[in-house]
């Protein structure tokens, strides 16, 4: 503990905040890592990312306790590794800077791309133009009226209302194809594929 003392006393001002920052960063960046992996970050982000991130439209915010945290965690750091190989104090604070920023933005970027690779899992019924379907319920001719068909869209099989313009009705249990749809939620089907 005397060594500690020590060297505390013998460090300048700069490198004393720069040993606060490193360490203080340090200790929240490990409560936020733990936090993540069993599950409870929500608590930590908590009203400073609300306020800031509220816009879902606007993606990942730059200015965000977990950004802020690594930011300064990263500029202590570099900036005390800097100074110990002897390189002058602006340019250690420089280099400090630029390595906290730079991880915050490499932070954004592979977050944006996981969120990218997220998908809605909401159906788009223009997917299944092309696709063939068995009928489930008849599907009178000429427009007539609803039938329903089962199509394996987007990885599963749905169950969806369907017309048809043909002149006879396409009994239950046989082939049909969507050709097209009709006011975004019924499918247009044809016994014969699509051209």
């Amino acid at each position: 503990m005397e060594r500690l003392t020590e060297i505390w006393q013998e460090a300048t001002t700069m490198e004393q905040v720069l040993w606060v920052m490193a360490l203080v960063g340090s200790i929240f960046f490990l409560i936020q890592l733990v936090l993540t992996f069993f599950g409870g970050d929500s608590d930590m982000d908590g009203d400073a990312d609300a306020d800031v991130s509220a816009d879902d439209g606007a993606g990942h915010q730059m200015f965000t306790l977990k950004n802020l945290v690594t930011f300064f965690t990263l500029f202590g750091w570099t900036s005390l590794a800097c100074l110990s190989v002897g390189l002058s104090p602006l340019l250690s604070i420089v280099l400090g800077a630029a390595a906290g920023t730079l991880m915050v933005v490499l932070m954004m970027y592979l977050f944006s791309r996981l969120t990218a690779l997220k998908h809605s899992g909401t159906l788009q019924l223009k997917n299944a133009i092309g696709l063939t379907g068995r009928a489930y319920l008849p599907i009178p001719a000429l427009r007539a009226g609803l039938g329903k068909v089962h199509v394996r869209v987007q990885g599963g099989l749905k169950e969806l209302d369907a017309i048809q313009a043909g002149p006879e009705i396409i009994p239950t249990g046989a082939i049909v194809h969507v050709v097209d749809i009709i006011d975004e939620r019924i499918l247009l089907v044809s016994t014969e594929p699509v051209k």
